[in-house]
């Protein structure tokens, strides 16, 4: 069976909104929704008319699970639509998008709805262990005096709470936190504080341009609470300076660190949905087109470096797809540390690296600089983990069909140590 070309033809997502000290206003299921139902109602078919959805979400609430079924319902697919939910870490909506890809590719699907959505806000906060063993004996008392017994068992280390979040942002295996991994590169690569703090700050004032421009308007639909609405991403700092930024503390190493809050992508809620079709399908309906998905694949690095993963990502789709670097027009790479993106950048302009790490006689070579994230990335409008990858490679297709069409690569780091990237193409050859 031959494959077959896969467009994406419509998509959006909601602002992302940076978390607080207490639940948002919005589930996962809620973000997703209300980033789907646009994208459905501008379909010229019914929602119950696509194949399936696949949704990519790391922190599925209690009361989420299987949280593609539940979206699909409740954006009107009805029954017979099957759903399901992916988990890549990080890369979760990026896993979503390339698995719609492959459905379509190999003729199981010609139209699919996919994304990803996070509510890093409502992640759950357990029990520990010894508090779990208390009540499991208390449950098991007989009789008034057994469970006066095992009632009084109670110590005060039982009500410790564990939040999942801070569990899911630290590799079990390396026992490394996320932000960890990030000072390790910093190191590696001699990247200064000055540097992450300037980069930054050019992701916020980047964003800024993009939404005062106009740039962001197709790609981020409005989202109403109540009274109010969010028309742009809350964690977007547009009185972000130099000086304010080097006045914050390290956070994954306090002492001799340079990763910060304010050089880092934020805790964020937040929803990407793209809607994938067959040329078959496209033709068939008269649908639109915002550009073709060509390829993608997935690498494994040190998790203790995972930020690197990108690095070999795109080496290998590069070489897959015999291309070089400059052949991109743009590039997005999600910014979950500014010491990240420029290790990542270090690493693919170094021939010793090339050759050691990716077995290439010579570097890929660094992005250049005006291509690489050229209206921001998650340092300013967030990480919704299950989201990000979804929103790369929505950003990147309105970014490319705003500026003439060309190629592109949308690619993220995965905790745990992995890299995704996906090649796109927009214009007259998709």
């Amino acid at each position: 069976m031959s494959e077959r070309r896969v467009y994406v033809v419509d998509g959006t997502r909601t602002p992302f909104l940076r978390a607080g000290n207490e639940a948002g206003a919005f589930s996962a299921a809620d973000l997703a929704v209300a980033a789907g139902r646009p994208v459905l109602a501008r379909l010229p078919l019914p929602a119950a008319s696509i194949d399936e959805a696949i949704i990519g979400t790391v922190i599925p609430a209690a009361d989420e699970a299987n949280i593609a079924r539940i979206v699909a319902l409740r954006l009107g697919c009805g029954n017979r639509v099957p759903a399901y939910t992916v988990q890549r870490n990080c890369a979760s909506g990026l896993q979503a998008v390339a698995s719609a890809r492959e459905h379509i590719m190999l003729g199981m699907s010609d139209i699919v709805l996919a994304g990803g959505t996070e509510a890093m806000s409502r992640a759950p906060v357990q029990w520990n262990a010894a508090m779990v063993r208390w009540l499991a004996a208390v449950m098991r008392a007989r009789g008034p005096f057994g469970r006066v017994r095992a009632i009084a068992g109670l110590r005060r280390a039982y009500l410790k709470p564990v939040f999942t979040l801070l569990l899911g942002l630290t590799d079990p295996v390396v026992k490394l936190s996320m932000g960890q991994t990030a000072e390790v590169l910093a190191q590696r690569f001699g990247i200064e504080r000055e540097r992450q703090d300037h980069y930054a700050l050019q992701s916020h004032n980047r964003l800024a341009a993009a939404f005062d421009n106009g740039y962001m308007q197709d790609e981020v639909e409005t989202l109403y609470e109540g009274g109010s609405y969010y028309a742009e991403d809350t964690g977007l700092r547009r009185d972000s300076t130099v000086e304010r930024l080097a006045k914050l503390k390290p956070v994954f190493d306090r002492k001799y660190g340079s990763v910060t809050a304010g050089n880092s992508s934020q805790v964020t809620d937040g929803a990407a949905m793209l809607v994938l079709a067959s040329a078959e399908a496209v033709k068939r309906h008269d649908l639109p087109v915002l550009g073709e998905l060509l390829d993608h694949v997935w690498a494994g690095v040190d998790p203790r470096q995972m930020g690197l993963g990108p690095v070999h990502a795109v080496a290998k789709l590069l070489q897959r797809n015999k291309l070089r670097m400059r052949d991109l027009a743009q590039v997005e790479l999600n910014e979950a540390f500014a010491a990240q993106v420029l290790a990542c950048q270090a690493a693919w302009d170094s021939a010793d690296y090339a050759r050691r790490e990716l077995d290439m006689n010579e570097a890929p070579g660094a992005v250049d600089p005006p291509r690489l994230n050229p209206e921001g990335g998650a340092i300013a409008c967030g990480h919704p983990v299950g989201a990000s990858g979804a929103r790369l490679v929505l950003h990147l297709l309105r970014a490319l069909q705003r500026k003439g069409g060309g190629l592109g690569v949308a690619t993220l780091c995965i905790g745990g140590g992995q890299g995704g990237a996906m090649l796109v193409r927009v214009g007259d050859a998709a």
